[in-house]
């Protein structure tokens, strides 16, 4: 399964008043591992920056004025993206705004979801954890993903903390790293691997006398709370 975490940064809110994209991050996920692959780009808008959107990402006219615009890497982009899942946070924005300039290309090329499925994060967040900030600071906050060198707003390292957080969210760690690189990895739909014929047979240990006691003094504790037996004491 392969996925791109992406973000955007653009000169305003809203595409259809004109304003564009002039910043595109993003990182690869195949099958929930990081690759080291990622895909950055600063545009030129052809247009001024809202005061406001430069507060928030600190990119400026100035800055821009030597960068390709949107159409000179295209290619490379669609390259990168093409028939990925595209894991973004609050998705219909930089959805809105992609489209938006694959529109002015005038290129019949179609709406980007016609080329890559889409997961927003934001509304994933939303129903796991209803009534709560779900902002990308916020979720950084709940699942302990360091946020402390994000002092602005950047595409790039949007996309490389929302990639920690979707990976938090959705499952958390997926290697054992008990075994160095020849670790196994859980998740990987399919993947089986057989123990050798003459691997010797495991040790059962049981319980002694004093953790059995244990034990049972254990359940009968969560039977005095729970006020009924524990569901595996139950018989039928």
């Amino acid at each position: 399964m392969r996925q791109i975490v992406l973000d955007t940064e653009t000169t305003g809110l809203e595409p259809k008043q004109g304003h564009r994209i002039i910043e595109i991050g993003c990182v690869e996920l195949v099958n929930r591992r990081l690759t080291g692959r990622h895909y950055h780009q600063y545009l030129q808008p052809d247009r001024e920056i809202d005061v406001g959107a430069i507060e928030v990402h600190g990119i400026s006219n100035e800055f821009l004025t030597d960068k390709p615009r949107f159409a000179d890497v295209f290619e490379d982009f669609m390259t990168f993206v093409r028939g990925a899942e595209l894991v973004i946070h609050n998705a219909p924005f930089d959805m809105g705004f992609l489209n938006h300039e694959m529109k002015l290309l005038n290129r019949n090329e179609g709406v980007l979801e016609a080329h890559c499925t889409v997961l927003d994060t934001l509304a994933l967040a939303r129903k796991m954890h209803p009534g709560q900030k779900n902002n990308l600071d916020a979720l950084c906050r709940r699942y302990e993903v360091n946020n402390a060198h994000r002092e602005l707003h950047g595409a790039l390292l949007d996309a490389e903390i929302l990639a920690d957080v979707y990976l938090f969210m959705t499952g958390g760690q997926t290697d054992l790293l008990l075994g160095g690189k020849g670790s196994e990895t859980l998740g990987l739909v399919g993947e089986m691997r057989r123990v050798a014929a003459d691997r010797p047979r495991l040790k059962v240990l049981k319980a002694g006398e004093q953790e059995e006691v244990a034990h049972q003094q254990r359940l009968q504790a969560m039977n005095d709370a729970n006020g009924s037996p524990c569901l595996w004491q139950v018989k039928d």
